[in-house]
This record gives structure tokens, sequence and C-alpha cells, in this order.
């Protein structure tokens, strides 16, 4: 802009001189004129006059035009200084906008240099990132084979707990059939010593008898029939103790899974009857009716697979003889197992009750069992 401004006033310069340089040189011509004035005709008088006129009105439009001229200078310098105080401003803007430059420049030197550190710790992240990632599938690969030999463990470990539940099961049966026989042994023991007395008695009274052959003849004949009598006598009690009854059961539950739970009490009906000597248990109604009076055992042994509580009630007629219960966190199958000696005269009857909300597991491999004998009879 301010350079455009100069090319105006230089042209208009130009221009004002050059009016001046033609109103010089008509002043000029008309001097000489005057110098060689010579007598002229009216006509030439005329024609000067009317240039010297001409030369007036030009002279005034020169001025006129040098005023004009002369306000637009004072324009052009009041324009002038206005460009100049914006031209100071705009250097002083220059000099804050490469003081600030600088200090972007210097802002710039400073984040390149923290890009570059923060691009060696990003590889050496990414480096250590790859390394634990390596690290991690290793210990995947490791856990998944632990799984599977833990899963193998599990497997074993519930086949052998199933083993053990029923070896459990068959030594309580073992264990009262060996307290039955210890009984009948007891009490074969004691007739024999009854009997072994007896005859030590006969045998002394023979023995008198023998050293007394010829003078007690009569009392020999006598004896015998004493003896005979004696027979008689333990005939008839060996007829009035006869051989004790034989009663035992063993059984298992179903083979349904899940059992429970319930809202009620629910009697359990142990379905698979593996031994039932007397016929006293019904699977029916899962009841044990007691043929005769006497002692008797019972056993019973209860699993479960669910989160919760697994429990059993044993109820002798309408009494509650036992509560057993047992909580379960559903990692594995959990066991309980209990016993109780009962005396019942003959009628009484046992059997098993699930309490509500309490549950239990049951499949092929009999987790589930309750069995009993009689002990001995009274």
């Amino acid at each position: 802009m301010f350079n455009c401004t100069m090319r105006v006033v230089l042209g208009l310069l130009l221009v004002l001189l050059g009016l001046c340089g033609s109103a010089a040189q008509q002043d000029g011509f008309t001097k000489v004129g005057e110098i060689g004035e010579f007598p002229e005709t009216a006509a030439r008088d005329t024609a000067d006059e009317s240039i010297e006129d001409t030369t007036k009105q030009t002279r005034h439009d020169i001025w006129a035009e040098l005023r004009a001229l002369k306000d637009t200078v004072s324009d052009v310098r009041v324009e002038l200084y206005l460009l100049q105080r914006d031209n100071a401003d705009l250097q002083t803007r220059l000099s804050s906008g490469e003081r600030e430059l600088l200090v972007s420049k210097f802002r710039v030197d400073l984040l390149e240099k923290e890009n570059a550190d923060l691009q060696t710790r990003l590889s050496s992240s990414e480096s250590e990132l790859l390394v634990s990632k390596f690290r991690i599938d290793q210990v995947e690969k490791e856990n998944a084979v632990q799984e599977t030999r833990l899963n193998a463990t599990e497997s074993q470990t519930s086949g052998l707990e199933g083993e053990i539940t029923d070896l459990q099961t068959r030594l309580s049966s073992s264990e009262s059939e060996l307290l039955f026989s210890k009984s009948r042994i007891d009490q074969l023991g004691k007739e024999n010593a009854v009997q072994e007395t007896r005859l030590n008695a006969t045998e002394i009274q023979t023995s008198g008898l023998k050293g007394k052959i010829t003078d007690l003849q009569t009392k020999l004949s006598k004896s015998e029939e004493a003896i005979r009598a004696s027979e008689s006598r333990i005939d008839a009690l060996e007829k009035q103790n006869p051989e004790k009854p034989k009663v035992a059961f063993y059984t298992a539950l179903t083979d349904a899974g899940q059992v429970g739970p319930y809202n009620a009490d629910v009697t359990l009906k142990y379905s698979k009857v593996f031994t039932n000597i007397g016929n006293a248990y019904s699977p029916s109604t899962g009841f044990f009716t007691a043929p005769v009076k006497g002692v008797y055992s019972f056993q019973f042994t209860a699993a479960s697979y669910s989160k919760g509580y697994m429990g059993v009630l044993v109820f002798k007629n309408n009494q509650r003889i036992m509560y057993y219960e047992k909580s379960n966190d559903g990692r594995f199958v959990d066991y309980l197992t209990n016993s109780v000696v009962l005396e019942l005269i003959a009628g009484d009857e046992v059997h098993l009750v699930l309490p509500p909300n309490h549950h239990l597991f049951e499949s092929g491999n009999n987790h589930n069992t309750f069995s009993g004998a009689l002990l001995f009879p009274l």
C-alpha cells in the first residue's frame, strides 16, 4: 500500500511539472511578440487577446490543481505517518513473534527429546510385554496340563471314594455279622458249659457207681434211669431254646441322581436291595420291621455333590432317634455316615427321613446305603 501511494504522488508531481513548462513557453512567446511588435491589423490583436485569456485561464487551473495536489500531499503525509506507525507496530509484533518462535522451537526441541525418550521406553516396554506374554502362554500351558492331571486325579479320587464307601458298608455289615457270630458263640458256650457241668456230674456219679458195681447194682439201675431222665430233660431244654432267628439287610437308595430338596420330611425308600435275610425290610415303604424282640444294629451312609446341606433323620416308629447333617461346598462328592444300636420288640419299625431343604446325590455307585442286623434276641 505504501509503494502504491508513493507512485501516485510521483505521477502527480510529473503532471504538475509538465503543466508549469507549458505555461512558461506560452508566456515567452507573448514577450517575444511584444519586442518584435509591428503594425498589425485589428484581426491579429483580437487573436492575441484570445491567447492571453486562454493563458490566464490555464494558470488559474494550474494553481487550482496545485492547491488540490498540496491537499493530496498532506493527505499522503498523514497516510504515510499512519503507515509508518503501523509498520512500527508490525515490527514490534514481528519481534515478539520471532521471540515466541524461538521459544516454540526450544519447546519443540524439548518435546522431540522427550518423544525420543518415550519411544525408547515404549520399545523397552514392548519387549518386556512380549516376554510377559511368552511367560503367560507357558504358564497357561502348564496350568492346562496341571488341570488335566487334576481332573484325572479327581476322577480317580471319586472312584476311590465310592470304593471306600462300599468297603465301609461291607465292613459295617461284616462287623454286624461278627457281633452276631460272637453272641451266638457266647450262647453256645454257655449251653456247652451247662451240659459239660451236668456231664461231669454224671461222670462222677458213673465213676462212683463203677466203684460200687457189686454192691450197688440196684443203685446203678436207678442211676441209669436218672441218666435217661436227665437226657430227656436236656432234649426238652434244647427244644425250649431253639436257634436264634437270622435277620440282616443291606440296601442302596436309587440311580436317579439328585434327590431333593423338598419342603417337608420325605421318607427315603432304599429300592436297591442286595441282602434281605428274614425279609424284615420293605423296599416299597422304606421301613424295617423287627420280627422278634432283640437288640439290632443299623448303619447308614449319605452322599451329596451339590452345594448346600445334606442330612438324614433316624426314626423308631414315630420317635426321632438321630438327626445328622453336613454342609457341602459343591466342589466334590461329600459323605456322612453313622450307626445306631436299638432295642426293639416284635413289630417296631425303623426308617430314614430326608429333612426339608436338604438333598442327596445317588448314582450307580451306591453312595447312599441303609443296612442293619439282629445282634441277639431277648
